[in-house]
């Protein structure tokens, strides 16, 4: 997205404002620190400080200012986390940011998901966004494939592979300042199975995803997973809303149950860094979810230099 304009940013910011007081509620300290990390981090306004300050931004006014439909349709993405950020899924809040989508004419799969997690029906919420994260991951529609919850466990009885398991293996023999032995040093130390292991992850899932939490410098806590996932969904284009983000936010902050996998936690957003996270991946110059890019390239390169490269800044220190 292009860089906003101080107009733009206001009325944007404003709007994110509207939203966190819509229903009657209070600016409660999540609102005030995502609002001011969104000015910060993304919408270049490291100046704000009151947020009391900011326009009360109607849906009008953002159509009136808002003439570039991308930097739109991103204002609607700020929107729809307001709803979110004290760890409910808001019905007042959700009202607000369908009123702004409507007036700036933008429809996306994110509100649909957010509209009937709203409604009760997280069967087909879940299902989903398990297809929206999976067909992202593999950057193109799912087509013929195994059901995602199959492919994601591909290696399992007869189908397991030693030479596989054996190729990430040999990473731990690398020098200690590499990207493949940190790689390794990362499945290490979380007791993650390689790939190729019968209860190992699809490596085509799990390799880039445990490397963007290398190259991010994000953990596996709830707080971890949900900036890890915010930093792919700004470097990753396919399904970043209802692929990425509001999976990891349903699951790590609103405690919704997806699978036997992801355990369920409340809590996890961090409302500094989330947006953070979101400016460092959105300023990546490579996209670790193209199926293009292969960590093999890589592998013996130092990992502080590939940062550097790639326009890694450093994760904030967190709470």
């Amino acid at each position: 997205m292009r860089a906003v304009s101080p107009r733009e940013s206001d009325v944007i910011l404003g709007a994110m404002r509207q939203v966190a007081l819509a229903g009657g509620h209070a600016i409660s300290h999540a609102d005030t620190a995502s609002i001011l990390a969104a000015g910060h981090y993304l919408l270049r306004r490291p100046d704000l400080t009151d947020i009391s300050a900011l326009p009360a931004a109607e849906p009008a006014d953002l159509v009136a200012i808002l003439k570039d439909r991308e930097v739109a349709a991103e204002a609607v993405k700020y929107l729809a986390i307001m709803v979110m950020v004290d760890g409910v899924l808001d019905t007042d809040k959700l009202a607000r940011v369908l009123a702004y989508a409507r007036a700036l004419d933008i429809e996306a799969t994110y509100l649909t998901e957010m509209v009937e997690a709203a409604s009760g029906h997280m069967d087909w919420v879940i299902a989903d966004m398990t297809m929206r994260n999976a067909e992202s991951v593999v950057s193109e529609a799912w087509g013929s494939r195994p059901d995602p919850a199959e492919w994601i466990l591909p290696y399992k009885g007869d189908r397991a592979d030693a030479a596989l398991v054996q190729r990430y293996e040999a990473l731990g023999k690398l020098p200690q300042n590499t990207f493949g032995k940190a790689l390794w040093d990362f499945d290490k130390t979380n007791k993650y199975p390689f790939p190729g292991d019968p209860g190992a992850l699809n490596a085509a899932f799990a390799t880039p995803h445990d490397a963007t939490h290398v190259i991010s410098g994000y953990d596996t806590s709830y707080r971890g997973e949900i900036l890890v996932s915010t930093f792919t969904a700004a470097m990753h284009p396919i399904n970043p809303m209802a692929g990425h983000i509001l999976p990891v936010i349903f699951n790590g902050h609103l405690g919704v149950r997806f699978n036997e996998v992801a355990t369920p936690a409340r809590g996890g957003f961090d409302p500094n860094e989330f947006w953070h996270a979101w400016a460092r991946g959105r300023d990546m110059t490579v996209d670790i979810f193209d199926p293009k890019w292969s960590a093999w390239d890589w592998i013996e390169r130092d990992l502080e230099e590939l940062r550097r490269d790639w326009n890694v800044a450093p994760p904030g220190q967190g709470r």
